[in-house]
């Protein structure tokens, strides 16, 4: 067990240099991953029967999509950044209905649409 702590720790502290050498560009990614994991997390939860294990994943989840969504550029003209802002309005609605449920099928279509808007981000150069 003290093992595990010890690795536990030094991701924290992994995951924390990372973010303080990253571009906005990569942190927007990070979250973007760190959502998806958590999303894959709470399914695996929900397929053991660890109700709360889920339900701690999924807010995790749901705080980083609101996360993505607080850090649109409201200023930018065009539909994407309006469009992205509904989308992300979407998930966080999909996951709470989700957990609410424990539908698994819900949480599948969010990692989707997640894995889709992160591929485009991904392009991004």
């Amino acid at each position: 067990m003290r093992s595990l702590a010890a690795m536990k720790q030094y991701q924290c502290v992994d995951v924390q240099a990372q973010v303080t050498e990253a571009s906005p560009h990569r942190l927007i990614q990070m979250l973007m991953q760190g959502g998806l994991d958590r999303i894959y997390q709470a399914k695996g939860a929900l397929e053991r029967g660890a109700y709360a294990e889920k339900g701690e994943l999924l807010g995790k989840a749901i705080a980083i999509v609101g996360g993505l969504r607080e850090a649109l550029d409201q200023n930018v003209d065009g539909d994407l950044v309006g469009n992205l802002d509904k989308l992300y309005e979407y998930m966080i609605m999909r996951l709470l209905e989700g957990n609410r449920s424990n539908d698994s099928g819900k949480l599948d279509e969010v990692a989707n649409l997640l894995r889709e808007v992160k591929s485009g981000w991904d392009a991004i150069a």
